[in-house]
């Protein structure tokens, strides 16, 4: 057997099906992040499908499948960056009614904080989105960012301290309005 066979890269069909695995595992994370970054759920679809694609198009390039989702996380990073520079403008969606919010106080106020924070993070530059979502919504540390993303860690950590920073000035806002 050749050593394309014995390193997983054989037939074509071999190589859909791995790529199916692979791909299968790590949907659900990745439709995850495509939302927390695009906060739209038929975008996040959208986004996800588009990465599935692309992937699927450049997987030969993938030298190591152990790397699927970070080589995965960046294809669709970039989607959804490409997404945002392109969109017209920001719709906010709400989905009190899709989550099945119960009735209360504690209740109304987790909606209403999830509703400013969300606005919040729209407000944020497409750069500034992609730190917060993979810091928050994947929980990588900055080096794992970085790597993601192909910038330096400083870049990773400047953004998002200043992505901190207008996201504590928004919802400062919001609360100063009553909003929160």
């Amino acid at each position: 057997m050749s050593d394309k066979r014995s390193a997983g890269v054989g037939s074509t069909a071999e190589r859909a099906a791995a790529f199916a695995r692979l791909a299968d595992h790590h949907l659900d994370a990745a439709y995850h992040l495509a939302q927390a970054i695009l906060r739209d759920p038929s975008e996040a679809r959208d986004a996800t499908h588009d990465a599935l694609v692309q992937a699927f198009r450049k997987w030969s390039s993938l030298r190591d499948p152990a790397l699927f989702e970070r080589w995965f996380d960046r294809i669709l990073v970039n989607i959804c960056r490409n997404r945002l520079q392109h969109a017209t403008r920001w719709r906010a969606t709400d989905i009190s009614t899709e989550v099945g919010l119960a009735s209360g106080d504690h209740f109304g106020r987790a909606a209403d904080d999830h509703e400013v924070l969300g606005d919040a993070i729209a407000t944020l530059s497409p750069d500034h989105r992609m730190v917060v979502a993979l810091r928050y919504y994947r929980d990588l540390q900055v080096d794992e960012i970085a790597a993601r993303l192909g910038i330096p860690s400083g870049t990773v950590q400047s953004r998002l301290h200043y992505a901190l920073k207008h996201l504590h000035r928004a919802i400062g806002a919001a609360d100063a309005k009553g909003t929160v």
